[in-house]
């Protein structure tokens, strides 16, 4: 087992809980696998407060699930409830990618494009945890400037359910490269203000990373089991 991390002398509830998240995204923590704290504690190195503290985080990220009188679980989920949850998110996403059209600044177009830039950098380097924290944003900030909450909030919802699972295919560079590509058609429909194309978009690059997310299931995915 390898040393866990220096950790900080604050924040260490945050700290815990992205160790953990790690775990989680490399397999080290498995879908439906309990999570004890006694065990956690000794292996982050400190009480089992802070652990406590950071499988809240993971509950509210979506990452593990509580069952009454039972523990706390890394989450699980089935094919239909990823197809579902795909459908959803991208009704929304194309919604709020229509209304970005009309809210974009100056400011925003170059968040935009340092983003893009940042997401080719890691396809470059294959750097596939980097990519995601930066795809994150992207979708992030198009829901921003749907400047609808209740959207913003929905979409938030049905992206903390699938971090696990999408998480996985990202790994592959060819489908970092291709959903970047996606991204920069997508920001440059915003930009021309071409709402019907830029919903369109948004709602087929959703659906495309479901494919990609399908074509990466094997048998002994946890999302086999309907």
């Amino acid at each position: 087992m390898n040393a866990a991390p220096e950790k900080p002398e604050q924040g260490l509830p945050v700290f815990v809980a992205d160790q953990l998240k790690q775990l989680i995204y490399s397999g080290e923590l498995q879908p439906g696998e309990r999570l004890n704290e006694a065990a956690l504690a000794l292996r982050m190195g400190t009480s089992r407060g802070p652990v406590r503290e950071a499988i809240r985080m993971l509950t509210g990220w979506g990452l593990v699930k509580a069952v009454l009188n039972r523990g706390v679980f890394v989450r699980q989920m089935s094919v239909r409830e990823m197809l579902e949850l795909y459908e959803l998110r991208a009704l929304v996403f194309g919604f709020a990618a229509e209304r970005a059209t009309d809210h974009l600044a100056e400011s925003h177009k170059a968040q935009f494009e340092q983003l893009l830039n940042g997401m080719d950098a890691a396809c470059e380097t294959e750097n596939a945890n980097l990519y995601y924290e930066l795809n994150l944003k992207f979708h992030a900030l198009v829901l921003q400037l749907s400047n609808n909450q209740r959207a913003q909030a929905t979409y938030d919802d049905y992206v903390k359910e699938m971090h696990l699972f999408r998480r996985a295919y990202f790994n592959a560079p060819g489908n970092m490269r291709q959903s970047n590509a996606e991204h920069r058609t997508l920001y440059e429909a915003i930009a021309k203000g071409a709402k019907a194309k830029a919903k369109s978009t948004a709602e087929r690059h959703v659906l495309k990373g479901r494919e990609r997310l399908l074509s990466n299931i094997d048998r002994s995915s946890p999302l086999t089991r309907l």
